[in-house]
């Protein structure tokens, strides 16, 4: 399996040079022996989407790989969840609500932690998908940034599952350009931005992600 990711990690770079945004990989899919391999092949940084499996997971790791990986908690986070994520994970992209950030930067003081959050862009506008409107996120972000335990890293957002490439490139686009306004209105410096996935991760690259987040791409031959 090594040597199927190292080959996957360099197609995916190779396709989306001259553009170097980190490659997340999402395990959620794969056991702990898929973890070691990928760090075998380079990969310092992990996603999963749900916690009390994903906690397990990454407890069953080697402490070279716990001390020398980030964890990225990407799912939906359910607020009784929010102790164990904060916990365990050095980023959670999914912030979706001011109460979700309240909970977090409490749980975090209480453990002595400032905890990297992204908070999620909903600006495709389904109702089946968590996060921000646009309106909203205007709205509650001074709230969310004058809170003791977080650090606000940037924005998260997801393409409709099959969207077209022009549509995909607007929608990022528009992440991007709504990150840029919000840092001079509020005179932050968010420097990252989470987009992309197996699905739109070339596009996202050149629209100005950081932070791809790649799951079957990287692990499948």
């Amino acid at each position: 399996m090594q040597d199927t990711i190292k080959e996957n990690l360099l197609q995916i770079q190779e396709e989306i040079a001259p553009y170097r945004p980190n490659i997340i990989a999402v395990t959620k899919y794969f056991n702990e022996d898929a973890i070691i391999a990928a760090y075998a092949a380079g990969i310092r940084d992990f996603a999963e989407s749900r916690a009390i499996e994903a906690i397990a997971k990454i407890e069953k790791l080697p402490d070279e790989i716990k001390k020398n990986s980030k964890f990225h908690f990407i799912g939906h986070l359910q607020t009784n969840k929010a102790k164990k994520v904060v916990a365990h994970f050095d980023y959670i992209h999914s912030v979706d609500s001011v109460k979700l950030a309240e909970i977090i930067s409490d749980e975090a003081k209480k453990i002595d932690k400032i905890q990297n959050i992204f908070l999620e862009l909903n600006n495709a506008n389904e109702e089946q998908k968590f996060g921000f409107s646009k309106d909203e996120l205007k709205k509650d972000f001074p709230k969310i940034i004058k809170l003791s335990n977080v650090k606000v890293e940037g924005l998260m957002s997801m393409t409709p599952l099959g969207a077209e490439e022009k549509v995909s490139e607007k929608l990022f686009m528009d992440v991007k350009a709504t990150q840029e306004e919000l840092n001079k209105e509020f005179n932050c410096n968010m420097k990252e931005i989470s987009m992309g996935m197996s699905q739109d991760y070339k596009i996202a690259a050149r629209c100005g992600s950081t932070m791809l987040r790649v799951g079957r791409k990287l692990f499948n031959k």
